[in-house]
């Protein structure tokens, strides 16, 4: 995490607010808005001329109000609309108002890029807003910028525990004198049994911002960091569900720990990597295609499921170690998955081992199998209860050999079995063996998802903005409710922000078309639009755009983390 210095705080607890100069605040973006038409017809003097499309918004607190409004509608679209409720929303826009004065000068600006980077996995990982607030305060947190009086005081007793767990997660490795195999599974266990299992997931979160930016850090805490991530953290990752989060840790890991092998892996996987993901992409679309127009399948199946997936650096060297393969000897870099899920009518007590096995003879008609790799794991389970076909086929050309791809084909209870219950292979990577903590810790999820279910959730008759026409982000600036924001409520957030009337008055010139005062929510909504047109322009920072822009699939569809979302947004529908 940061450790730059940070502004001073009282002995009080509570940051200074000091009003900005014009020149404005480190910037996440570009900016650069439109100026609104109906705007500049209002205004009096008529318009400097101008080679840009474009018009600067006011510097300061209009920037800032710009930063608020972009990034609480980011988080929350990528929330789902099911779980932002009001109360959710309120959350999140007040960990913000705290969060981006005490950090837009720490570090130029990169404490507060990564204390949102952190909050959009959180989002992505469909974690809820308590969770999500915690991310975007621990970094102020941990540059000294908040105290944990500021978090109880304006944020809430529960989102100052969840920051309060992952500080003790934080230093949990430091219990362990060596890092071995036995030690990192006993310290995995521990943490999945007795710290909140949000604040685990909070923490996971923190440990993938740490790894994209390792290189700032001193070549020994890389390799120190990468190992505590590689034997404790990732493992983690799998037994919540966050199977892609896992995946990026290893990698990321393999990368600081072993970086001549990583190289060596990662160019001969470059070399086949655009050729065997369009494969991927073109073979899935043929198996799902021929799945669906089979009669038989039609008959005993409701829903066909097609995954893809190409194999990770850390896998493909482990690989390569285990067995001393040469990289052209690892057959399963590509892969597909079967998802299958029987219909429920008449005599279905048999119709999902019929269903995966006649899909196993449709791959047969389309591809060629390999001989002695399959493995039936369906007519015969595994010891842990765990059943899916596996399946090996051949991919080659005449003239031009391929890596082999791998077919697995189960139905989505075999499915949820496999990714989050007693026969998870994940769980086994987290350090749970033992079925009956697979149980536990499932209901440990369940149990979480009802209690944050319960402080989130909108009560019946409550203003929950549904059919108002009112958007979150103008329904938290309003604050009476009267469906508009007002000169003092504009003022209210922007002292909130460090900046002062002044600032508020500008921006209320700039978006009050038709110069009554107030905005309404059409006013405002002009103002979303030059706020998401900033958003689109380029970025210098590559890396902080695609973490911030791109939506990622970081979640198993049956994992633990998806058993909690799930709980969760069924706990806050009040019948």
């Amino acid at each position: 995490m940061a450790t730059a210095a940070a502004a001073t705080v009282p002995a009080g607890g509570r940051p200074c607010r000091r009003v900005h100069p014009r020149r404005g605040p480190p910037r996440l973006h570009r900016l650069r808005l439109p100026v609104p038409a109906a705007a500049a017809a209002a205004s009096p003097s008529p318009p400097a001329p101008s080679t840009s499309a474009t018009a600067p918004l006011p510097e300061g607190g209009g920037r800032l109000v710009a930063e608020l409004v972009g990034a609480f509608n980011e988080l929350t679209e990528r929330m789902g609309e099911d779980l932002a409720t009001s109360s959710s929303s309120r959350l999140l826009f007040r960990a913000l108002k705290l969060a981006l004065p005490a950090l837009r000068d720490v570090d130029g600006g990169r404490a507060l890029a990564r204390a949102l980077a952190v909050a959009t996995t959180l989002a992505d990982l469909q974690m809820d807003a308590e969770v999500i607030s915690a991310g975007i305060l621990r970094e102020a947190l941990d540059v000294g910028a908040i105290s944990m009086r500021d978090v109880k005081a304006q944020i809430g007793i529960s989102t100052a525990h969840l920051l309060h767990e992952s500080l003790r997660l934080k230093h949990a490795p430091s219990k362990l004198d060596v890092l071995d195999d036995e030690s990192a599974s006993a310290l995995r266990r521990f943490c999945l049994s007795y710290y909140d299992i949000r604040a685990v997931i909070l923490e996971l979160a923190l440990k993938l911002d740490m790894m994209r930016h390792l290189d700032y850090v001193p070549k020994y805490l890389q390799l120190m960091k990468s190992l505590e991530v590689m034997k404790i953290y990732a493992p983690l990752a799998h037994a919540v569900g966050a199977g892609n989060l896992s995946l990026e840790l290893e990698d990321l890991s393999f990368r600081y720990l072993f970086p001549h092998s990583y190289d060596h892996v990662d160019q001969w996987l470059r070399s086949q990597e655009s050729d065997c993901k369009a494969l991927i992409n073109l073979y899935k679309e043929q198996l799902l295609q021929a799945l669906q127009c089979d009669n038989e399948l039609k008959d005993i199946v409701q829903d066909i499921s097609v995954q893809g997936r190409y194999k990770s650096r850390f896998s493909t060297m482990k690989k390569l170690v285990k067995d001393g393969r040469k990289p052209e000897e690892v057959k399963d870099i590509l892969g597909l998955r079967v998802i299958l899920e029987p219909r429920c009518d008449g005599d279905s007590s048999n119709w999902g081992p019929r269903a995966c096995h006649r899909t196993h003879e449709i791959i047969q008609a389309l591809w060629k199998e390999v001989p002695g790799r399959t493995k039936d794991y369906i007519t015969r389970p595994k010891a842990n209860g765990y059943q899916s076909l596996h399946v090996a086929i051949d991919v080659s050309e005449p003239g031009k050999m391929r890596p082999l791809m791998e077919i697995q084909i189960r139905t989505k209870e075999m499915h949820r079995l496999a990714v989050g219950g007693e026969a998870s292979h994940s769980l086994y990577k987290g350090g749970l063996t033992d079925p009956g903590e697979a149980k536990r810790l499932r209901a440990i999820m369940l149990a979480a998802a009802e209690l944050a279910a319960l402080r989130l959730r909108d009560l019946p008759g409550s203003d929950s903005g549904v059919g108002n026409g009112k958007n979150p982000a103008f329904r938290q600036l309003d604050k009476n409710g009267d469906g508009r924001i007002s000169i003092e409520e504009l003022t209210e957030v922007m002292e909130d922000l460090g900046a002062g009337g002044e600032d508020a008055t500008e921006l209320m010139h700039l978006l009050d078309a038709n110069s009554d005062g107030s905005l309404s929510s059409d006013e405002f909504d002009s103002f979303q639009r030059q706020i998401e047109l900033m958003r689109s322009l380029e970025d210098d920072d590559d890396h902080y755009r695609k973490i911030l822009k791109e939506k990622l699939h970081t979640i198993d569809s049956a994992g633990l983390i998806h058993v909690y979302r799930k709980e969760l947004g069924d706990k806050l529908i009040v019948g």
